[in-house]
């Protein structure tokens, strides 16, 4: 999908990333390009296993693709020692435990410090990380300073990584399910805290998750992923309101609160990165191959044979 002019935050170009295995060799990101701006919560949106965690962390430079590239603001990402560092004070990521991502050794202090030391940030540390973990909801911070993780709960603990994050003013956030091991009433504060963070500094916002409902709240557009690849891409309430792509509707038909459409089960094998099928690469499993739908449409063939090209519209498709 193209970049909206030069004034892009995030673009990626052709992403390839693969990885061998002992039955073949996974191409868990193929080809994809993408792009976002600033101030924009874009959710990329899929089943377990079709590629967008990997693509996040491509993003982040924590998986080297085998061919494209990564810009953020113009600048290509590059993978020598200090340009990541660089990068990372560009991009900053949020994890889907907040448990695992933080060190039980240390305190909430040190937790949030720990980036203002590594990337040397100007003015005083106290101050810094006060106002780092003020912005992500932590008041009075200084009493959250001699915490621990286990001593505060579940949506603190993921408040205190958002704290860290934001101490460094980043310019992109991706967040992988960042709300998915969240009580349903706690899920509803940290998304409400990253609209907030969103509208005062105009950072963009990547959020990873297969959960149609949760970009329905909060995103702007929506990215939908299938086997390595972006199969649909547009404003939200054109996504979830008008779906074109088959795989888009299934997954919106088992999520009640945004479409009442007849449920779709999909069936067939879950994706597998190493057998990609010939042809549209959702043909196998599509309700419309199944029903004998596109047999009538006398697209059948078309489906098992050649590979689909992105259609531009009010969103894109392939």
């Amino acid at each position: 999908m193209s970049a909206e002019g030069n004034g892009a935050l995030l673009e990626v170009s052709g992403l390839k990333v693969e990885f061998p295995g002992r039955h073949g060799t996974a191409r868990a990101v193929d080809g994809v390009d993408f792009t976002m701006k600033s101030g924009e919560i874009v959710a990329l949106v899929g089943e377990s296993g079709c590629g967008k965690t990997t693509l996040a962390r491509s993003i982040m430079g924590l998986q080297r693709p085998l061919a494209g590239e990564v810009r953020v603001r113009g600048e290509t990402l590059r993978y020598g020692r200090r340009a990541l560092r660089d990068h990372r004070r560009s991009a900053q990521m949020i994890f889907q435990d907040p448990t695992g991502a933080l060190n039980a050794r240390q305190t909430i202090y040190e937790a949030v410090a720990e980036g203002v030391r590594i990337h040397r940030l100007p003015g005083n540390e106290e101050e810094v990380v006060a106002e780092g973990l003020s912005r992500a909801g932590l008041r009075p911070p200084e009493r959250f300073f001699t915490r621990y993780p286990y001593e505060i709960s579940g949506g603190q603990r993921q408040r205190v990584i958002i704290a860290g994050a934001m101490v460094l003013n980043p310019s992109l956030l991706v967040a992988d399910e960042p709300v998915s091991s969240l009580d349903a009433s706690i899920r509803g504060e940290i998304l409400a805290l990253m609209l907030k963070l969103v509208r005062e500094t105009q950072i963009g916002i990547l959020v990873v998750t297969h959960d149609l409902g949760l970009a329905w709240n909060v995103a702007d557009r929506v990215a939908v992923m299938y086997l390595g690849r972006i199969v649909e891409e547009g404003p939200t309430e054109e996504i979830l309101s008008s779906p074109r792509h088959p795989y888009t509707r299934a997954l919106l038909s088992v999520v009640p609160e945004i479409a009442q459409m007849e449920q779709q089960i999909l069936s067939g094998e879950a994706p597998d990165p190493t057998r990609i099928p010939s042809g549209c690469r959702f043909h196998p499993r599509c309700p419309l191959v199944e029903s004998g739908k596109a047999a009538e449409l006398g697209i059948e063939e078309r489906c098992r044979t050649e590979d689909p090209v992105e259609l531009p519209a009010c969103h894109a498709v392939r």
